[in-house]
């Protein structure tokens, strides 16, 4: 017999035998009566032994399998109103397939009293709990609409290199590795390779990791990050400002309409398909109270957000002085002081920044050298504008932090299968 998920079992009809598999979830022993719940993926069943309906041995060992043991049933399809969703299996035979330990390393339980990092220092069985496994197949679901987003446009998924042998952005610190004989770095961002596959391809995205090596220690901060990044020829900055809205709608659309059980136990109630706001910088910054040519802070984030909430806001047109080197001045005039670079807020936080990118070798060099680049480190980076290269324009987004907006977390790490920041390396 073929063993079947247990969301098949709940659809099989009454007296259907089945065999299962998955996680002893809970047992409970009543005399002559003793109920496990097991659980997989796709849910939780009651099961049920009783003495004298079973072999002797089966029916002892029900009641002394550890909580997160693997085993298998056999068993019969019974509709029952006392159990949930309306539906048990009476075991015939159960095999115990790996034994938990007796004392579990952490409360894995529907709502954990283990505090987040030792529950990191064991993710593996944190991985367990069904409240996480809902962040996880939302997070499949935010990455698989966006690809589908993307495939419908006639995008080319793209798949640029990693190690790098300069900065991809001013202002980040990198990781260093050691390349045979040369220094390299781990990338920060894929952006000049997206830039030059956009200048041929025209329309790109790729969904992959990114290391920042600054020292953050906040709840919306990790060092190892994935990312959806996009890059399109013949775009601004606001028709990429309307690609964001529209493909983030799209997403969180998705996620509404397939992840119902998954939001319901993560306690998600007010999501929304959001639409997008789009607010001059020098406007914006002035509504929350900041100053003209400086960031926002991440009050002014939150503050702005909850002006237009559950919606995207854009503020665009900011000063050049804060956009990286490679963000277009308006107009195209390298003394410009403002430039044609955006941010994108959503669920009180930044989930990206983007902008019409500079495609004029010559502006392009004088932009480094007012960063306090050197140009010759850019050299094939510059060079291939030289050759025919279009007005272009892009964004980024981390896919943990949009799930951690999309599942209201309260720190993105939970969003992070195996999270690294400043002081994690492991698991």
């Amino acid at each position: 017999m073929e063993r079947i998920i247990i969301k098949e079992a709940f659809e099989a009809k009454a007296g259907t035998k089945v065999k299962l598999a998955g996680w002893v979830h809970e047992v409970r022993a009543l005399g002559k009566v003793k109920f496990l719940v097991l659980r997989d993926i796709s849910g939780r069943i009651q099961t049920v032994g009783v003495k004298g309906e079973m072999p002797e041995k089966d029916f002892e060992l029900v009641g002394k399998i550890n909580r997160e043991s693997v085993a298998y049933i056999w068993g019969v399809v019974k509709d029952s109103k006392q159990a949930p969703g309306g539906k048990e299996i009476g075991i015939e035979k159960i095999e115990l397939v790996s034994e938990a330990g007796e004392k579990l390393p952490i409360d894995v339980s529907d709502f954990s009293k283990t505090e987040l990092p030792k529950r990191l220092d064991y993710r593996f069985l944190d991985l367990h709990r069904e409240r996480i496994q809902a962040i996880f197949k939302i997070q499949t679901t935010i990455s698989h609409a966006f690809r589908e987003y993307f495939y419908k446009k006639d995008f080319v998924e793209i798949q640029p290199p990693y190690i790098i042998s300069a900065a991809s952005e001013g202002g980040t610190e990198l990781f260093p590795v050691q390349y045979f004989e040369k220094k390299a770095f781990l990338a920060q961002s894929p952006q000049l390779y997206k830039q030059m596959l956009a200048c041929s391809m025209e329309k790109t995205f790729t969904i992959g990791p990114a290391w920042r090596a600054e020292k953050h220690n906040t709840t919306r901060h990790i060092n190892e990050i994935r990312m959806v990044d996009v890059e399109a020829a013949f775009n601004d900055q606001f028709s990429i400002m309307k690609e964001l809205e529209t493909s983030v709608a799209y997403v969180v659309k998705n996620v509404l309409e397939k992840c119902k059980k998954e939001l319901e136990l993560l306690g998600v109630k007010n999501l929304k398909v959001p639409k997008g706001v789009y607010l001059d910088y020098a406007e914006a910054i002035k509504k929350v109270g900041g100053k003209i040519g400086e960031d926002f802070t991440p009050d002014q984030e939150k503050k702005l957000c909850e002006m237009y909430s559950g919606d995207i806001v854009f503020t665009h047109s900011w000063p050049t002085s804060i956009k990286p080197f490679y963000i277009m001045p308006k107009d195209g005039k390298k003394d410009s002081k403002e430039s044609c670079g955006f941010d994108a807020l959503y669920g009180g936080v930044e989930i990206s920044s983007g902008g019409q990118r500079i495609h004029i070798p010559e502006l392009l060099i004088e932009r480094l050298k007012t960063k306090g680049l050197n140009p010759v480190n850019f050299k094939e980076y510059v060079d291939s504008f030289r050759y025919g290269a279009p007005p272009h324009a892009g964004w980024a987004i981390g896919l943990e932090r949009i799930t951690q907006i999309i599942c209201g977390l309260d720190n993105v790490k939970e969003a992070t299968m195996f999270p690294r920041d400043r002081d994690r390396l492991t698991p």
